[in-house]
């Protein structure tokens, strides 16, 4: 079979069929995909580092597997790529730090493991912010927007939202701190996942802050996040914070709205959005009542204080993270994360613990608010990707700060799981994100709405016109 003039752009439950049954091999995909990203990836930077040498191998052993009838998973023979805070034995793991430019770690991630063990192939670690905080490295030149070079490419899993975009990796692993997985899904036209708190092991993960890190899938479909989800979810006694296995039935999940009690504040979606982004939003209302779900008028926790609180409630939980190498190597920091650090350790105790009860006042008012309701449905952020210079404006203005985060980072600290998908392009071309939010240990159900949406619509399909 001839390769598809699309190849590259499949969705992995297409491409997943198509291994499957012999129509295409592991080998032929895998090499593909590295044509592609030495073709392409010099312009848009979002590898830290590839891996041609490892990839080959693991889909000639995908390949030979096929060849004796042993599939492993859906997942078997699926090119993949990794956020660089992902230790990978016997290949360097960085975090965008170049201080551990040549940290080689001895074991996988415990996601890594279960990737392997599902048969993936990895292209390669994906570049990130420094130590996954809000830029990178000075000396360390940032991913490309695919869909505009001068825009944003989404924080710290920028490298996972580009390559993936881009049709350089057919779904990627990142980490969401305080929307490090939907602030590049929004920016890059993307579907991802910030699963519940513990729902996915963080051992063998660079830690940016324990209570607040997520790892979770960045993907072209909600489908495809179930997927990806399905296969590195579950308990593992190496993270002892991890949850127990909770069975996802990727064939058995509904793909409609019917029955569905959807949460809409509409003056929470209106606070500060631009109409762009409210008329996307609404697009979605008229799409839940049309498909039999139920929107419900609620009213939101309060989420200023919490992301007001992020970054201290961040840098103190940074700061023990980074207390190895930090002050003693302090010259070798950028000054954004050395920035964040310093704050953490100049914060008293007593201010940390009231920034620790304002997280646990919001927590209980989220859980009883979803105890009622099935999703809530948000914006991922108040505009579309803003510009270079906009987003370094923003860093002067705490308040712009804040309300770029606003609803992203409040669901960190409260642990409750967010699916981000496309709600179309700005009239400039530009993705457009929104998110749907669930009790904790609802991904199924998150999913479930994505699919919705995405069987209703086609925005999950656009691609970046300069890399078609």
């Amino acid at each position: 079979m001839s390769l598809p003039s699309d190849l590259h752009y499949l969705e992995m439950h297409e491409l997943s069929l198509l291994i499957r049954s012999r129509k295409l091999s592991p080998v032929e995909v895998t090499e593909a995909q590295l044509a592609r990203i030495e073709a392409l990836d010099g312009t848009l930077r979002s590898y830290a580092r590839v891996t041609p040498e490892l990839a080959l191998a693991q889909a000639r052993e995908a390949e030979q597997a096929l060849a004796k009838g042993v599939c492993h998973s859906p997942l078997h023979g699926i090119p993949l790529a990794l956020k660089d805070l992902f230790d990978t034995a016997g290949v360097v793991t960085a975090a965008g730090m170049p201080l551990h430019a040549d940290r080689v770690p001895q074991q996988d991630a415990t996601v890594v493991a279960r990737l392997r063990e599902a048969g993936t192939v990895m292209l390669g670690k994906l570049q990130m912010t420094e130590g996954a905080f809000a830029i990178n490295h000075p000396s360390i030149a940032p991913p490309v927007n695919p869909w505009g070079a001068d825009h944003w490419t989404g924080a710290s899993s920028s490298g996972c939202g580009v390559a993936t975009a881009a049709g350089l990796c057919y779904a990627s692993l990142g980490s969401d701190t305080g929307g490090s997985i939907r602030f590049p899904c929004a920016a890059n036209g993307l579907t991802g996942l910030k699963p519940t708190w513990g729902r996915v092991s963080r051992f063998g993960a660079f830690e940016m802050a324990a209570s607040l890190d997520h790892v979770g899938p960045i993907t072209r479909s909600a489908r495809d996040t179930l997927f990806l989800l399905s296969t590195i979810a579950g308990h593992d006694p190496l993270d002892p914070t991890s949850q127990p296995s909770v069975c996802l039935e990727v064939p058995g999940i509904d793909d409609s709205f019917r029955g569905l009690r959807v949460g809409i504040d509409e003056r929470w979606l209106s606070d500060g959005v631009d109409p762009v982004i409210q008329r996307a939003l609404q697009q979605i209302m008229r799409m839940v009542h049309e498909g039999g779900g139920q929107l419900r008028s609620v009213r939101m926790p309060d989420t200023r204080e919490v992301s007001g609180n992020w970054e201290a409630h961040c840098g103190v939980q940074t700061a023990v993270a980074h207390a190895g190498t930090y002050p003693q190597r302090a010259a070798e920091y950028g000054p954004a994360l050395s920035r964040l650090i310093d704050g953490g350790r100049a914060l008293s105790g007593m201010d940390y613990q009231r920034i620790l009860l304002a997280a646990q006042r919001f927590t209980g008012e989220v859980d009883a608010l979803l105890h009622e309701l099935d999703v809530v449905l948000a914006p991922v952020q108040p505009y579309a990707a803003p510009t270079h210079e906009q987003l370094a404006n923003l860093a002067l203005d705490p308040e712009a700060n804040r309300r770029l985060i606003q609803f992203t980072a409040p669901f960190n600290v409260s642990g409750h799981p967010s699916l981000s998908l496309p709600l179309g392009l700005t009239e400039a071309g530009l993705p457009i994100g929104g998110q749907f939010i669930a009790r904790k240990g609802g991904e199924a159900v998150l999913c479930r709405a994505g699919m919705a949406v995405q069987k209703l619509s086609d925005w999950h399909r656009l691609r970046p016109p300069a890399f078609a």
